[in-house]
């Protein structure tokens, strides 16, 4: 079941808020100004910097939200703008192998910032300077001075952040939060999470610590921000492990890792970890995530779907999904309609500071407090 917004969806209900609008005019005669209902507008100017990572949120929006204009994008690596600019999801778009002059020149709305994670600190900094909204590829930062200057660059300018923690917008999680926000599995006592990926080709800055950030910032902060985020509870505690085992070629590029986290309530969570999927393998990944409460167990694995068991009912599969929304639509409304995001400022900073010491953990061997 599709469960996006779609484009004939969006057509009538915007002409439904037209009507209604026209209505109310012949009826009331001019407006009030002071009580207009916000809107989008027609065409919203975005420009992508960094063809890597989740820039697809932003032109699967644009299919979705015809207002969506890609009208500049930038990397800078020749090849890989070369072949974008031949891509129908960027026929109006300039092309740029340097951001800084295309936001010098180019007029934007918004920015969507991707592309290798050692240089989106400072570019996600430029384009607040010059009052940008800013939807950006995770990590936000690779260490814990750069995310400080991140933080104080967006409050000083005041502009619009979202992180593409695109998890947080799929169904079935959702579905989880609002099992758990419900209370039907009681207490949230413990929770255990899984990402494993094919490895396939990974791009050379994948491979240094300096341009990568390792692999617990990089994929890790989308199970961390699901756990928080569906269960509620806080992290204060983490101990990890982490290691390229049997791939010398990967150099700096962590293989594997485990954590545990202490939570605020004194339960547990933890996460594993890997790029050993094997490329037989029916999908390229293999998420799973398991919710334990003193009233019950939610748990969500692709092969088996989303279950539920509580102490009153047996095991069921969950199958009435709430219909969500595309991350950069939502964010795109929280500017322009005023609607809250589903990705607050304050979770984007603290999932992002979690990560980073919880690699720290790893790298010290050490339990770290976060």
């Amino acid at each position: 079941m599709n469960n996006c917004l779609t484009r004939r969806k969006f057509l009538t209900a915007a002409a439904s808020v037209s009507i209604a609008v026209a209505n109310s005019k012949s009826l009331l005669g001019a407006p009030d100004k002071s009580k207009e209902v916000p809107a989008m507008p027609e065409k919203i100017r975005v420009g992508i910097i960094g063809l890597e990572g989740h820039y697809s949120e932003i032109t699967s929006a644009a299919k979705i939200l015809p207002n969506i204009h890609i009208g500049a994008i930038s990397d800078p690596t020749a090849a890989v703008l070369e072949k974008a600019i031949r891509s129908p999801a960027f026929a109006s778009a300039t092309s740029w192998i340097d951001y800084r002059p295309m936001l010098a020149q180019e007029k934007l709305d918004v920015v969507a910032v991707c592309g290798e994670n050692g240089i989106r600190a400072a570019i996600v900094k430029a384009c607040a300077e010059r009052g940008l909204p800013i939807v950006a590829e995770k990590p936000l930062a690779l260490t814990l001075s750069e995310l400080a200057e991140v933080k104080h660059s967006i409050a000083r300018n005041r502009v619009p952040l979202s992180l593409l923690l695109t998890m947080r917008f799929e169904a079935q999680y959702q579905a989880m939060r609002n099992i758990v926000r419900a209370g039907e599995i009681g207490e949230v006592v413990s929770m255990d999470a899984q990402k494993s990926y094919q490895l396939g080709t990974r791009p050379q800055w994948m491979k240094s610590r300096k341009s990568y950030g390792g692999t617990i910032p990089y994929i890790g902060i989308h199970m961390i921000d699901l756990m928080r985020w569906i269960s509620g509870r806080e992290m204060v505690e983490a101990a990890a492990f982490h290691s390229t085992v049997g791939a010398p070629d990967l150099r700096e590029m962590e293989n594997n890792t485990a954590m545990i986290f202490k939570l605020d309530n004194r339960g547990t969570a933890s996460l594993r970890m890997d790029y050993l999927r094997p490329p037989t393998a029916s999908t390229h990944g293999d998420d799973r995530i398991r919710i334990v409460g003193t009233k019950g167990i939610v748990e969500y694995q692709e092969e088996q779907g989303l279950t539920l068991i509580t102490s009153s009912h047996p095991k069921t599969s969950i199958k009435d999904l709430p219909k969500v929304k595309p991350l950069f639509i939502d964010f795109l409304e929280s500017i322009y309609l005023k609607t809250p995001h589903l990705i607050t400022i304050e979770d984007i900073f603290r999932i992002s500071e979690i990560v980073l010491k919880t690699r720290a953990a790893a790298d010290s061997d050490c339990l770290v407090r976060l």
